[in-house]
């Protein structure tokens, strides 16, 4: 019989988590510049530890311990530190997106841009704004980068982890380029899976369960059996990012269903409706989608034309034939039961998720 993890489980971990980054983020305080102002230490840490999944240092957890290393601390903060890596990733995304919510709360960047309006600062409030969360962002990919050095692993370990983690950072960063590109190219579904692949599955999945392997000291064969596993999961996250993004519940995700259809992300899912849209779909495509003016009653019209053409049933499809390819791939690998339980449970999270 195959163990499970009881979702307590989980909970137990998130809060180790957490507690780690209060902790390292409290040991920032002093070492704050005299004379700056400390409105942004204040507020990144609020962003940090005001929730999320921690899904990477999740994955990097059980990397560690597919590998057969025990638990202890140092997997922990190691761990921990890629929420602080995250963080810089979502204060940027949410600039470049143009998203002024993020978990139930105003964004990084709207929360300064208010500020200044509040305040009657001299000059534009959305450039202080968009400026003093792009030095957020610097200063949360500062932070992970302390925070993993300091995890308490032997050196030799932990460069071992760093090799994966600087390939991560690298991805992210083209991937955010890729995005771009394909916002002003030819929106097809192969360059949009390209993106999701760089930007989001990697470095959601693949990578921080190879970071936790090599942290461990895997060979090169679990390291590859972990992006077999890793890779159609974190596509299967990012499509199911997608979906939700224009049919989520926003009281529950945290984010306005406005964002990505006013934005024009070039989502799987909207490639998707445009090939198969007919002509007078086609014209009201162009007309609401990336429209910043997009009201309630565009979105709804322009959600009714996804699920007219197929394209949502179709994305669901991916979605379960990426589950499948991933649990199939993990069923190859030799794992403890709870591993296998724990990545089998995480599959399931990540795909079946409403937030």
């Amino acid at each position: 019989m195959t163990a499970t993890v009881a979702p307590a489980d989980a909970s137990r971990l998130r809060a180790r988590f957490d507690a780690e980054l209060a902790a390292f983020l409290e040991r920032q305080g002093p070492d704050w510049p005299d004379g700056a102002p400390r409105g942004v230490f204040t507020a990144l840490q609020r962003f940090v530890l005001a929730g999320g999944k921690r899904l990477r240092p999740l994955f990097c957890y059980w990397g560690w311990r597919a590998a057969g290393a025990a638990d202890g601390r140092p997997i922990v903060v190691a761990a921990a530190a890629l929420e602080l890596f995250h963080a810089f990733a979502l204060i940027h995304d949410d600039i470049l997106d143009g998203s002024d919510r993020r978990r139930g709360e105003p964004s990084v960047h709207r929360l300064f841009a208010d500020l200044h309006a509040r305040s009657s600062w001299r000059g534009d409030p959305e450039a202080y704004g968009r400026n003093t969360a792009l030095l957020c962002g610097d200063l949360c990919a500062a932070w992970s980068d302390q925070m993993f050095h300091e995890c308490g692993l032997p050196t030799e370990q932990v460069h071992r982890g760093y090799a994966v983690f600087a390939l991560m950072r690298t991805e992210v960063i083209a991937g955010e380029y890729l995005d771009l590109v394909s916002g002003v190219g030819d929106g097809s579904v192969a360059s949009a899976l390209t993106v999701i692949r760089m930007k989001a599955a990697r470095y959601t999945v693949t990578r921080p369960l190879q970071i936790g392997a090599a942290l461990a000291g895997a060979g090169p064969e679990l390291i590859a059996a972990l992006g077999e596993f890793g890779d159609p999961l974190g596509d299967a996250f990012q499509l199911r990012d997608d979906v939700l993004g224009v049919f989520g519940d926003p009281a529950v995700t945290g984010k306005s269903v406005l964002d990505d259809l006013r934005e024009g992300k070039p989502t799987v899912m909207m490639a998707l409706a445009r090939s198969a849209a007919d002509r007078s779909q086609t014209v009201r495509l162009r007309e609401l989608f990336g429209n910043p003016k997009l009201d309630a009653d565009g979105a709804v019209e322009l959600r009714e034309i996804i699920e007219a053409t197929g394209a949502r049933d179709r994305i669901e499809q991916m979605i379960r034939i990426r589950k499948e390819a991933a649990t199939g791939a993990l069923a190859a690998v030799p794992l403890p039961d709870s591993v296998r339980a724990a990545l089998v449970g995480l599959a399931s999270q990540v795909t079946g998720r409403q937030s």
